[in-house]
């Protein structure tokens, strides 16, 4: 799936964006600290394993994010729908340097319209540590909403379970507060 947004390109990693992934996690620890499945430090090895695993998945849902530019693409960061077992969980990140320009915001949605229209997703979650309100800020700007609900949850960077505040997708926000309660 490839997905234009008027300042970003969407598309899927491919092992020549190995590099650039690396440099714009490892450049940064707190980008792998807000999110659940990224180490720290962050290697090219990683990067590479990263990328292997999205072009060898079913799932079509992980991207790349990049700043459309008069010249070559910049890699901003990434973002992904991913099934969990009782629905879909979006999950993002943002290279520090592109933090506060909105692209988290700009690219979920765009991948949030691109998940619903092809493949008929409703149920879809997402949740934030936290000590990261701003992505609490991106989700409730996406349409999703605080469930209530604050659980622990694993993070690869820190090593350890950290608090997470759950969110449930507005428009399906009932059918993702059953799909919660599933969980």
């Amino acid at each position: 799936m490839f997905v234009r947004t008027d300042r970003l390109l969407l598309r899927p990693g491919w092992i020549e964006d190995a590099a650039a992934v690396q440099r714009a996690i490892a450049s940064d620890p707190a980008i792998a600290r807000n999110t659940a499945r990224i180490p720290s430090p962050y290697t090219l090895d990683d990067a590479e394993a990263y990328l292997r695993a999205q072009q060898e998945a079913e799932w079509p849902l992980s991207l790349l994010v990049f700043a459309r530019t008069s010249g070559a693409p910049r890699l901003v960061g990434g973002v992904g729908i991913h099934p969990d077992g009782n629905g879909h969980e979006l999950g993002y990140w943002i290279a520090r340097s592109y933090w506060g320009l909105g692209f988290a915001t700009e690219a979920a949605a765009a991948l949030l319209r691109g998940g619903r229209e092809s493949l008929k997703l409703d149920c879809i979650r997402s949740g934030h540590f936290v000590d990261n309100p701003a992505s609490g800020r991106v989700l409730r700007k996406l349409g999703f909403r605080p469930t209530g609900r604050v659980v622990r949850r694993h993070s690869v960077a820190r090593g350890g379970e950290v608090d997470c505040v759950l969110y449930a997708d507005g428009a399906e926000c009932e059918a993702g507060m059953r799909c919660l309660e599933a969980a």
